[in-house]
């Protein structure tokens, strides 16, 4: 463990955490200011210049510099975000703002997500401008708002408006940095190259109202929106099987014939079903579209048939699905009942990838070999959206990335994440913080 970052690092993250920037994906939550204030006072404690933007009151991102020498040198910028999920405290063992050291580990929600590289990233940053740091490219340290709701009062709005603060060659920020073992012996660390698209759209069921008294033969649009939550979720997209996932099925260890199915498109589905529930999870998510119906709104009144039903659907897309071909899912679950169906998008963002052939790719496989020699980095692929496809979008080079335990699963961190009882163990805070340490002063010299 690096007693000289792990410190530091559970302090900064702990009082992070206590902030609670939680993020509901209303315009005026998140209350960033508060993690904002806190990052400023911390790096300007180390003389290092920090710039604030607000997109919206409270909104506020923070923008770190060490200025290289060379102009001709690279740009890395190291993106932590400061907002978090709601959380329903109902289902924590312990108070899911409280910070708490425990057996090891801080507990709280943004723990996992993503407020321990924020804060380790930040530890790093500070130590090397204690070392006085006088690089040939540029450092920048970015702690952005609104990730969880998509990035508009965040990243967007940087990359829109403020690329000359936060434009980068490289860029490196969550999800990565859990490994396993195969069973050559060789550790394979995950390093994600790419992410899903979204595709979010809103679908609105019309019907005709009527006395809740009489509902024989009425068109009540709450009874046909069920039917379409359960066309949705019946549905089965294409499965795509690049070159991301074959790594992926290699680096499970699983028998021959099952990697074979899992390598199949007509057995891929039915190979899937057999796997762990949490390893299904994930590798359905990996190798398809998802289509997730989460949020319903509708109804007047208890005794009024209603007639106007929205229901908020989450897709996910594979690279190569684009708008038309989610348009074309849709009406093919939807089949007969399209009719009845507007559909609005509320989000919209195609997937993206950064390629391996770079020198902050052989940087991270050089800087993971400290905690684990011989380890490989296996490129991988993100599930959900992060705010590195607004860079991937400007052509930087980003990945999720980071170095922790060998005590964390996929399996375990996919649990913690947005989950219940989140939490981070201390050792993978200063494995971490030495990991952006070491990038950054091989990457920028």
């Amino acid at each position: 463990m690096s007693e000289r970052f792990t410190g530091p690092t559970t302090e900064l993250l702990q009082a992070l955490i206590r902030n609670e920037c939680v993020n509901d994906g209303s315009p005026d939550s998140g209350n960033e200011v508060r993690n904002a204030d806190l990052l400023q006072t911390y790096l300007e404690g180390a003389g290092i210049g920090v710039e604030r933007f607000d997109s919206r009151p409270g909104r506020t991102s923070i923008v770190a510099r060490i200025e290289g020498s060379d102009p001709s040198a690279p740009t890395l910028c190291l993106m932590g975000h400061t907002d978090v999920v709601p959380v329903n405290p109902a289902g924590w063992s312990r108070d899911p703002f409280g910070g708490e050291v425990v057996d090891g580990e801080i507990w709280g929600r943004g723990a996992i997500d993503m407020l321990n590289i924020t804060a380790s990233m930040a530890v790093a940053v500070r130590q090397l401008a204690k070392d006085g740091f006088r690089p040939r490219g540029t450092l920048v340290y970015f702690g952005v708002a609104d990730e969880e709701a998509g990035g508009q009062w965040g990243a967007e709005y940087m990359c829109d408006e403020h690329w000359d603060a936060v434009g980068a060659d490289y860029v490196l920020t969550e999800l990565g940095g859990w490994s396993s073992v195969g069973h050559d012996g060789t550790r394979s660390i995950v390093v994600n190259v790419a992410e899903k698209g979204i595709a979010w759209r809103r679908l609105r069921v019309s019907g005709s109202p009527g006395h809740g008294s009489m509902p024989y033969g009425a068109d009540n649009a709450l009874i046909t929106a069920a039917e379409v939550v359960r066309r949705l979720a019946t549905y089965r997209t294409r499965p795509h099987l690049d070159d991301l996932w074959q790594a992926q099925v290699a680096r499970l260890g699983l028998p021959a014939e099952l990697q074979a199915a899992l390598l199949d498109p007509d057995r891929v589905l039915e190979a899937i079903a057999t796997l762990p529930h949490a390893a299904a999870r994930i590798a359905h998510a990996c190798s398809h579209t998802t289509i997730s119906p989460n949020v319903i709104h509708g109804g007047q009144k208890t005794n009024t048939i209603p007639d106007i039903i929205d229901i908020d659907v989450d897709m996910r897309t594979v690279p190569g699905d684009d708008a038309d071909v989610v348009d074309g899912y849709l009406a093919e679950a939807l089949g007969d009942l399209a009719a009845r169906v507007e559909i609005t998008p509320l989000q919209s963002g195609e997937a993206t990838r950064s390629a391996v052939d770079n020198p902050l790719w052989d940087s991270l496989r050089t800087n993971a070999q400290v905690a684990y020699p011989g380890a490989q980095l296996a490129p991988g692929l993100i599930m959900g959206g992060t705010d590195a496809r607004f860079f991937r979008d400007r052509g930087a080079i980003a990945y999720g990335a980071g170095l922790l335990s060998a005590d964390v699963t996929l399996e375990s961190f996919g649990q913690r994440f947005h989950g219940n009882d989140e939490r981070i163990d201390l050792e993978s805070l200063g494995l971490s913080g030495e990991f952006w340490h070491g990038i950054a002063t091989e990457l920028l010299t």
